[in-house]
């Protein structure tokens, strides 16, 4: 076997199972080898949660406690489950069965059918749109293109949170749902959709979870082979869980509790879709006797990343943000955020274009930049920007601007306009450009005022919404340009972006976002109305997007770059201001208004009936004895991880009420002192700790003592005199240093 079989590529298989926790700190430790009873391990973004999972696995397995296919792992997407197994693989424990939710009970329910029901298991429907179209026309209910997806989605929410047709009206309302048709019209198109599956006996994505749900119900034969097959569970992203998953997950343990989730309830941010971490934040009542863990150790990101992602955080409120954790960075310092005001968006677009190409140069992969918006409707301007600089990008989650339906469909409508145009009555009356493609595009849906909701048919309005602006925009720079001149722009820009750009730059939602990382981020139109969206009206959505600028900032390791745009155009009123969700955390902006002092540390709070497999937890033990609290900042509450800032018990760009005669008189002091002991300065007192007495003015040595940086050596040394320059006292030198 040679060398490079044991690169990073191909990792030498641990030869025991003690050599699988080498390298895993305290608290990943603790979760690979807390074995036995109910575990709940809270993993901040960038923490390792997905090694410390897998690694527990793999120990038990490798330890003989687990047999490995006894172990069922769930997550949500094939790719996470597919890494998970890629890795247990490389742990040297094979036979684990690491599925999505789906997945699973879809194999369960292949196998038990026959059994159950009869015969085969009923055809699977990969797209239920068409479905819903016919239902629609059964109930002679004419819906578009968007509204049949906004429909679709209502349909599946219903459906993953138990909500059977007749009630759909009342759970919609309860959850504060904006429905895209009247909710008793919904109830009615969803009874549809059911009836027709019924007499084509198919069933769908969401039916696979509800079937399997209903046989471990109805039979306890069936309900007690798949419990002596599966007899360990492991949940990632265990905020995302549904009511359906928790019941159908429920039903697979029986009464059991080999159980160990995985979450973080502050990137909850699929409220939308069903998902509540209500059952994470739940866990510890259901089972008292848990383990609970708190990875906190952030690997991911630099100290200054991380101290913008848990300032945002501590200004959170709701249940959520009671359980936040306070991350802690493990890597070298990096460069700070940087916030940028520009006049316009398409400023603000040239000006990321104009940092990318620097990162570039500096040797940053273009693979490892991503740029992100709140909507997908954002990513025109970008992808302009970005092509119009040579740089090659690629999109994540979303089809290519000009590759959108309705932007296609808008393309021709504006194409047939510009070559008849003469014999369109809808144009008698416009004579400008941008009024020419308004009257054009309401005939494909937009109108001056937006939909209220998301949803398909909110982002069928964006897109529409970014052509009218490029129109307005267009016309500016070419007064007399025609309708058959915009139209020759926009084949050009279109056919500009048709290049291969699978290495370049990633535009992509915060959404499509989350779970990958990148070494810079451009998080681009954090003004208000967008960040958070005007739509979020409650308190609880706007938390949850507080919780999706969170989860963007997070996706970076080094370079974090924020930006919005007092305008829409160029020359348009300045009337946009920076995000809510940024006052107090960028320069300038003030201290924010109640933030919170409580939050989450990191550690282990050991339940009753976690053993952890036997392993001996003495240094586990002894590192939980020397844990001290995270440092918070006395003006705005939040977790600090620079040591300069730890000195002055405040961030750096918060207000400061510091004596500036004292200070000055101090630095005096300092220099005579340094000059008596021939060292320099900083060996007294650095200037983070001369600020902080300055800011602090103590009365007596334990006020003094209780400053960062001021231990008793130097409080014997220096004490008598820093107070007295406190108290006012005239006279007091250097040169008296003993």
């Amino acid at each position: 076997m040679t060398a490079a079989t044991h690169s990073t590529l191909f990792p030498r298989v641990p030869d025991t199972a003690d050599a699988v926790l080498d390298g895993l700190d305290p608290e990943q430790r603790e979760v690979a080898t807390a074995l036995h009873g109910p575990v709940c391990v809270l993993a901040g973004a960038g923490t390792g949660k997905t090694r410390a999972i897998t690694h527990r696995i793999a120990y038990g397995v490798r330890a003989g406690i687990l047999q490995p296919t006894s172990v069922l792992a769930v997550t949500f997407t094939n790719r996470a489950a597919g890494e998970m197994r890629g890795r247990l693989r490389q742990l040297g424990a094979t036979g684990v069965q690491a599925r999505t939710f789906h997945s699973a009970a879809l194999r369960q329910l292949q196998y038990f059918w026959p059994k159950a029901v009869g015969g085969q298991l009923p055809r699977l429907v990969e797209r239920k749109i068409q479905l819903v179209a016919e239902a629609a026309a059964a109930c002679r209910v004419r819906l578009d293109r968007n509204e049949l997806r906004d429909v679709t989605g209502e349909i599946e929410w219903s459906k993953v949170t138990q909500t059977v047709p007749q009630d759909y009206a009342a759970a919609a309302a309860k959850a504060g749902r904006d429905t895209p048709r009247a909710a008793a019209e919904i109830s009615q198109l969803y009874a549809a959709y059911e009836d027709l599956k019924r007499d084509r006996t198919v069933i769908d994505f969401e039916d696979v979870l509800l079937l399997a749900v209903g046989i471990l119900q109805d039979r306890h034969d069936i309900a007690e082979q798949v419990r002596s097959q599966y007899q360990h569970f492991v949940v990632d992203e265990y905020q995302d869980v549904s009511p359906l998953q928790q019941r159908l997950l429920e039903l697979w343990l029986g009464d059991r509790d080999s159980l160990c989730v995985v979450g973080d309830a502050s990137q909850t941010i699929y409220s939308f879709t069903g998902a509540t971490p209500d059952h994470l934040l739940n866990f510890r009542t259901h089972h008292p006797g848990a383990t609970v863990v708190k990875l906190v150790r952030d690997y991911r990101s630099s100290p200054q990343v991380v101290h913008l992602a848990n300032g945002l955080l501590a200004q959170a409120r709701g249940r959520a943000a009671d359980h936040r954790l306070a991350l802690v960075s493990q890597r070298d310092p990096g460069p700070d955020p940087v916030y940028t005001e520009y006049a316009d968006e398409p400023a603000e677009a040239e000006g990321a274009a104009r940092r990318i190409r620097a990162l570039l140069s500096d040797g940053v992969p273009a693979s490892d930049i991503a740029v992100l918006f709140r909507t997908n409707a954002q990513s025109s301007i970008y992808e302009q920007a970005l092509a119009d600089a040579g740089i090659p990008y690629q999109l994540r989650g979303a089809e290519r601007f000009f590759e959108r339906t309705e932007v296609r469909e808008a393309g021709a409508a504006l194409r047939g306009a510009a070559r008849f145009g003469g014999n369109d009555t809808l144009l008698d009356d416009v004579v400008d450009l941008p009024s020419q493609v308004r009257a054009v595009l309401s005939t494909k849906g937009w109108t001056t005022t937006p939909p209220a909701g998301s949803g398909a048919v909110r982002d069928r309005w964006e897109s529409l919404a970014a052509l009218v602006r490029l129109a307005e925009d267009f016309t500016g720079a070419k007064p007399e340009a025609t309708l058959a001149d915009l139209v020759a722009e926009l084949d050009e820009r279109a056919a500009a972006q048709h290049a291969p750009t699978v290495q370049g730059v990633t535009l992509a939602s915060l959404h499509a976002a989350k779970g990958l990382e990148w070494d810079a981020v451009f998080l681009v139109g954090l003004a208000e109305g967008m960040m958070p969206i005007t739509y979020a009206r409650t308190d609880e959505q706007v938390e949850e997007e507080r919780r999706l600028l969170y989860v963007g900032v997070t996706r970076a390791r080094a370079h974090l770059f924020l930006s919005w745009a007092l305008s829409r155009s160029p020359g348009g009123r300045a009337g946009r201001r920076a995000s809510r969700f940024l006052d107090g955390l960028r320069p300038g902006s003030g201290t924010a208004a109640g933030a919170r002092t409580e939050g989450g540390a990191g550690g282990i709070e050991r339940g009753t009936g976690g053993t952890g497999g036997g392993v001996d937890r003495s240094a586990v033990r002894g590192h939980r004895r020397g844990a001290r609290s995270p440092a918070r900042c006395r003006v705005c509450g939040r977790t600090l991880t620079d040591a300069g800032e730890m000195k002055l018990m405040r961030c750096e760009d918060c207000p400061s009420d510091m004596d500036e005669g004292l200070y000055e008189r101090l630095i005096e002091w300092r220099s005579d002192q340094a000059r008596a002991l021939s060292q320099p300065p900083f060996c007294v007192f650095t200037d983070k700790t001369l600020i902080a007495i300055a800011e602090a003015v103590p009365e007596d040595e334990g006020e003094l003592a209780r400053i960062p940086g001021v231990g008793a050596r130097k409080l014997n040394r220096f004490g008598a005199d820093v107070l007295a320059m406190c108290a006012g006292q005239e006279g007091v030198t250097g040169g008296q240093a003993n």
